[in-house]
């Protein structure tokens, strides 16, 4: 799907900037233009089954406790998803993913967390399916992207890991 047609057809504003390929924080933290809003990176997790995936939002600096997210999100053990269920899920390769890509996830299989200082964010940074860009998207069209997609999400205080 052209993010930029579904961007437009939903009248979800946005600013793009453009820079090289990123796939790690610090990459980001290097590469990524000076821009306004909340820094994002997305963890794709699933349940020790594989029967629920989650695609979890939080800020840059967040180190994520997964054991404790697992609890707060009621399944036994989270556990990073691949790169094929990642493809085959939200259509995008590790680097790229945001919550843009739920567009892809057409089942609503993919369940969406979001950190409570992101969802308290006026505006956020996500890539638009591809690492090469990074797309400001105020809190509004955060909403509308989740409601028009229809996926179920939570905001939650995401656990961090302690050292």
């Amino acid at each position: 799907m052209d993010i930029y047609e579904f961007l437009d057809q939903h009248e979800i504003g946005y600013e793009r900037y453009d820079h090289p390929a990123v796939f790690t924080v610090a990459e980001a933290l290097e590469l990524v233009p000076e821009m306004p809003g909340a820094e994002t990176k997305n963890l794709f997790v699933k349940n020790k089954k594989g029967t629920r995936m989650f695609l979890v939002i939080v800020g840059y600096d967040k180190k994520v406790d997964l054991k404790s997210l697992a609890a707060v999100l009621g399944v036994k053990r989270l556990g990073f998803c691949s790169p094929d269920r990642l493809m085959q899920y939200l259509g995008v390769i590790p680097g790229a993913v945001s919550l843009l890509a739920m567009v892809n996830d057409t089942e609503s299989a993919v369940e969406v967390v979001i950190d409570e200082a992101i969802w308290a964010a006026e505006q956020v940074k996500c890539h638009p399916l591809v690492n090469t860009a990074t797309l400001l998207i105020d809190h509004v069209g955060l909403e509308k992207v989740i409601e028009v997609t229809n996926h179920q999400y939570r905001v939650v205080d995401v656990p961090v890991r302690e050292g």
